[in-house]
């Protein structure tokens, strides 16, 4: 058997974790530089506020409900997932995160004392208990199931945050109050693509042939009809694969028209990119720089990328960095409103397969990031940096109503007073 345990509405639902006064509260988050909605919680849901919606569309009507705004707290959620892993994880022996807010739970052949539902009840519980983070549990004979049974348990087809597939009756009614769009593993394309062919719910998909999902899409497919008939054919990586292609990007909290900003920024992301080469030991051969104004402003349009090929690849921040400033005289432009600008490796290879040269100029220093990435790890990211990003950017996202990060800042700790 498998569950999937689902965090419900995790952005929002974290920022209520540490401020009890929000839990009754609609709780919008909004993404970086407060431009969209990103995230709702059921109250916020309740009042007819659309996610991924422009935020200043929707102030007003927020306002009016008292609803609470708060910017992305991505530190804030990341910690928290992960104490949510730790504690769902003690309930299986395989566990597989699936992302931020999600993760799959192997039994393998074992099967609770107490029954499946009243384990799902225990989990949901558990993790309300010890973290105040809501959760919905979803078990069935696959994966899929799991996942359609995670989509039953979210919308009280069953017992509030509990649903069990395992029953063939049970299976047939959740899928068949399914649109084939809801199977996990279908996208719009396929979906489209299904509903021409009068394939319209879930259970119409378990019924289609095998052989003939196989010949009109692919394998993908032909296995999640299988799954969705209770034969297990998916599995998860041990491990994950390496990035092909690693990118950081932002806009601006404001237009940056001075070329001192725009290289700490570029400077920043060229760090950002240099610490995810070394996290998944690859090394970058060719680089990519761009900065561009705003696109949609009605003038003033402007785009310039860069890029530049080492000798040798590196992962070495201060030999990415000084690649990157070596080509701002090439991407700025005095009185262009700078809205947003990044740093790609577009080229990257493994670490351990890099053949060093003796007349290389580079100074590339693996032991120096490691220590510097030993230090970031243990008092946190940005202890210890390049003087080249500067240490009070003014250029920074716009996060006007961001929360503390309770678990992860030494002076955001709760005060308790008594």
């Amino acid at each position: 058997m498998f569950a999937l345990v689902d965090a419900n509405s995790f952005y929002a639902s974290a920022e209520k974790v540490f401020d009890p006064a929000l839990r009754r509260k609609p709780v919008v988050v909004l993404t970086n530089n407060d431009g969209c909605i990103c995230a709702l919680c059921d109250r916020a849901k309740a009042i007819g506020v659309k996610k991924f919606g422009p935020y200043h569309k929707a102030s007003q009507q927020l306002a009016r409900h008292g609803a609470v705004i708060r910017s992305s707290n991505y530190a804030l959620y990341d910690d928290l997932s992960a104490k949510m892993m730790q504690i769902i994880g003690r309930f299986a022996p395989q566990q597989h995160v699936y992302s931020i807010d999600e993760c799959f739970l192997d039994f393998g052949r074992w099967c609770p004392p107490q029954g499946w539902k009243a384990l799902a009840a225990t989990i949901k519980d558990t993790v309300y208990q010890e973290l105040r983070l809501p959760v919905s549990v979803g078990i069935g004979l696959t994966p899929t199931l799991a996942k359609a049974a995670s989509f039953a348990a979210k919308r009280r087809l069953s017992s509030p945050g509990v649903a069990l597939l395992a029953n063939p009756q049970v299976i047939n009614t959740v899928l068949t109050s399914m649109s084939v769009q809801d199977v996990w593993g279908i996208g719009k394309r396929i979906s489209a693509r299904l509903q021409a062919m009068q394939i319209h719910s879930a259970a119409e998909l378990a019924a289609l042939p095998v052989a003939e999902a196989r010949r009109a899409f692919n394998v993908e497919v032909a296995r999640t009809v299988q799954e969705l008939r209770g034969v297990p054919c998916l599995s998860w990586d041990a491990q994950r694969a390496d990035k092909k292609q690693i990118y950081s990007t932002r806009a601006f909290g404001r237009p940056v028209t001075e070329a001192a900003e725009l290289r700490q920024a570029l400077a920043w992301h060229g760090e950002q990119v240099a610490e995810k080469l070394r996290r998944q030991h690859s090394a970058v051969k060719t680089l990519t720089c761009f900065a561009h104004a705003n696109p949609f402003a009605s003038e003033g349009h402007y785009h310039a990328t860069r890029l530049h090929t080492f000798a040798l690849p590196v992962s070495d921040s201060r030999e990415i960095v000084r690649a990157i400033t070596a080509q701002l005289p090439a991407l700025y432009r005095q009185g262009i409103k700078f809205h947003k600008c990044g740093v790609g490796a577009i080229d990257i290879v493994s670490a351990k397969t890099v053949q060093p040269d003796l007349f290389s100029q580079l100074d590339s220093r693996p032991d120096v990031m490691a220590c510097m990435d030993a230090i970031n790890s243990r008092y946190g990211a940005d202890t210890l940096g390049l003087a080249a990003k500067g240490n009070q950017p003014q250029w920074s996202m716009k996060r006007q109503f961001l929360s503390p990060q309770f678990t992860t800042n030494w002076k955001h700790i709760p005060k308790i007073l008594c």
